[in-house]
């Protein structure tokens, strides 16, 4: 019997120095549930994007995420500027990052695109000035678990 479980890791805006510590403990705790490897690949992929759009975006937020028999929910919730357009921000390349963070390797505008790449299911819901809230999906059923 596979039991459900969740958690919640806390982010820091600008904290580079712990950036993808997130994604990358939710990737431990995938690996040490049997979780098929493609599974686990495709949620760390864009549990790490959005983690990487908080760390750059926000001032804080957090990354909740429920593991079921069925199903990998991960939502991130930030205190950032919002997103004004999402259509935009969903189109490959484009990137509000300034020159600093593209300096560092990151903002390359591929985000949004590979979160939804990776899900099965994608929601953002975003307010300019207050935050932005992405849910994502990944279906365990779709790997024949």
């Amino acid at each position: 019997m596979t039991v459900n479980s969740d958690g919640v890791f806390f982010l820091t805006g600008k904290d580079f120095a712990n950036a993808g510590s997130a994604s990358s403990n939710l990737k431990g705790i995938l690996e040490k549930r049997g979780i098929p490897a493609e599974v686990i690949r495709r949620a760390s992929i864009a549990a790490f994007e959005a983690e990487m759009n908080v760390i750059i975006y926000a001032v804080a937020g957090m990354m909740h995420y429920t593991i079921t028999p069925e199903t990998i929910k991960v939502v991130l919730q930030d205190m950032g500027p919002g997103i004004p357009d999402i259509g935009l921000a969903m189109q490959e390349g484009y990137s509000t990052a300034p020159d600093y963070i593209r300096e560092m390797g990151f903002g390359s505008g591929m985000g949004l695109p590979n979160i939804k790449r990776n899900a099965d299911k994608l929601t953002i819901n975003s307010v300019v000035g207050e935050g932005t809230t992405v849910e994502f999906v990944i279906s365990l059923e779709r790997s024949g678990r």
